[in-house]
């Protein structure tokens, strides 16, 4: 393809995606029933995960990407432990299109978090006295939508 004159149109800058700060901004893990919980039982507990994804626009080009997990592991009506995480960090994303930002930074952004989110929660459950709880891969694009819509605190980027 050619410019008119014969010659291939100029390249733009490259997209470029920087992490410049990674934390753990909230983390919670409770074992109410201990040392009760920590007891052999007969059959596996009931464990329920939801993970959310939010975004914050800190800064021209700048984002605060938050990836929050919350589980519980029930055996009939006795919680046996509950997590709250929210592990967030700063990117910097500079030459791309405003209208690929935001499946950029709410898809591709907590797929690089997550695995840091897993090591937390996995450790956190084993030091509990329960065995590591291994979250297995997520698609981020299937939680997009959900994360986009209204009221749901996703915080879109512009």
């Amino acid at each position: 393809m050619t410019n008119g004159n014969g010659t291939p149109p100029e390249a733009g800058p490259a997209p470029q995606l920087s992490v410049l700060a990674q934390y753990t901004k909230d983390f919670s893990f409770e074992n109410p029933n201990a040392p009760a919980s920590l007891t052999p039982q007969q059959k596996a507990p009931a464990i329920s995960i939801q993970i959310n994804v939010g975004a914050n626009n800190t800064a021209q080009n700048e984002f605060e990407v938050t990836l929050s997990v919350h589980g519980k592991a029930e055996h009939g009506d006795k919680l046996m432990f509950s997590f709250e995480l929210a592990y967030a960090g700063l990117f910097k994303i500079e030459n791309v299109p405003q209208e690929n930002l935001p499946p950029l930074v709410m898809i591709e952004c907590p797929r690089l978090w997550f695995p840091f989110a897993r090591k937390i929660n996995a450790t956190a459950v084993r030091d509990g006295g329960f065995p590591p709880l291994m979250l297995g891969p997520r698609a981020f694009v299937s939680l997009y939508p959900q994360n986009m819509g209204p009221g749901t605190g996703g915080g879109q980027p512009p």
